[in-house]
């Protein structure tokens, strides 16, 4: 057990974030890690089959004397009745409270982590809200906290021993090669070693690059990204005294002789992070938020409109990403007493 809990916000209220978090509840209130939840009382004692599985709190101390008896809830109400699977921007107000809260919560020591729940963009957008999604939103909250090493964010994804943190993330696959620069590699690499230090316990951390082209551009014939980009990156984090690697050809990266080289891969593009993670565990991938000054953890999967409200919707992914929150937390704190 973390010695302070962990906060999860609910997501967008009208997904399945009320549903498996009342079942990664229902699974870890014996063993834990503690957590409570930022969001609705009310829809939370829905999902949760009645409010007397639930209890109000006005902070973690609260929550700690609470789990695991009842969810602890640090109750801001919707100003919106909810229709499961139908998003609706006049839950974007109580959504965005919910993350700031749980972001302040984190900020000030009085969490171990924050774990966040799916969120539904277009919603937000149609609100006002500025920003591409959770993570760039949680960069601005903690931009002046964020004062130690390089800066994130960057995106890790964690699932069956692979970690795979993204040079790029939602962008189409035609405008990935302008996107990519030494600088931005750089970068990508210090944070994901410095997190494997800090977040991970891993002494001297290894970090692998995948190429972008196929056979990482063979010599140039297939691309000469590899030749301008990322082998200068791969020197420049050497120079840095980061364990990097030349970039490798993607398709010999992740087979599991490959994955003992290594403890993370710095992947040019979403596909090319996410569809290895998915492979070794399509159930239990964890989104993991690199590079600030909180732990911030979320499941690997979106609000699942489709399926919310009826019941089915597994929570193998929170449970994870509220279990990886914990360890990451636990490893912060053990580096910080040492200093």
């Amino acid at each position: 057990m973390t010695l302070k809990p962990l906060a999860l916000s609910l997501g967008d209220p009208a997904g399945i974030g009320p549903e498996i978090t009342v079942k990664a509840w229902r699974a870890l209130r014996e063993t834990g890690p503690a957590f409570m939840v930022v969001g609705d009382f009310e829809l939370l004692a829905a999902a949760a089959g009645g409010a007397a599985n639930l209890e109000r709190v006005t902070g973690p101390a609260g929550a700690a004397s609470a789990f695991p008896d009842r969810l602890p809830v640090l109750d801001i109400p919707l100003q919106a009745n909810v229709v499961s699977g139908k998003a609706d921007p006049a839950h974007a107000a109580a959504v965005i409270r919910w993350i700031e809260t749980a972001a302040g919560l984190a900020l000030s020591g009085e969490i171990s982590a924050m774990v966040t729940n799916p969120i539904a963009k277009a919603p937000l957008y149609q609100a006002g809200f500025a920003f591409p999604g959770h993570t760039e939103f949680l960069a601005e909250l903690t931009a002046a906290a964020n004062q130690d090493g390089a800066r994130g964010p960057v995106m890790m994804l964690a699932a069956g021993g692979l970690r795979t943190s993204l040079a790029t993330i939602h962008l189409p696959l035609a405008k990935v090669p302008q996107a990519l620069t030494v600088q931005g590699i750089v970068n990508v690499g210090l944070v994901t070693a410095q997190a494997l230090t800090r977040d991970f316990g891993i002494d001297r951390p290894r970090v692998a690059l995948a190429g972008l082209n196929p056979h990482a551009g063979e010599s140039g014939e297939l691309g000469r990204e590899e030749i301008d980009i990322l082998r200068p990156a791969a020197r420049s984090l050497r120079d840095l005294g980061v364990d990097c690697r030349d970039p490798a050809p993607a398709d010999t990266l992740f087979h599991a002789e490959a994955r003992r080289t290594y403890d993370a891969v710095v992947c040019m593009y979403h596909d090319q992070a996410l569809i290895p993670v998915k492979m070794l565990d399509f159930w239990g991938g964890v989104n993991v938020t690199l590079g600030l000054p909180i732990v911030r953890t979320s499941p690997d999967h979106g609000t699942a409109f489709d399926i919310a409200g009826r019941g089915i919707a597994r929570p193998d992914s929170l449970i994870a990403a509220i279990r990886l929150a914990d360890q990451l937390a636990k490893a912060r704190s053990g580096q910080a007493r040492a200093a």
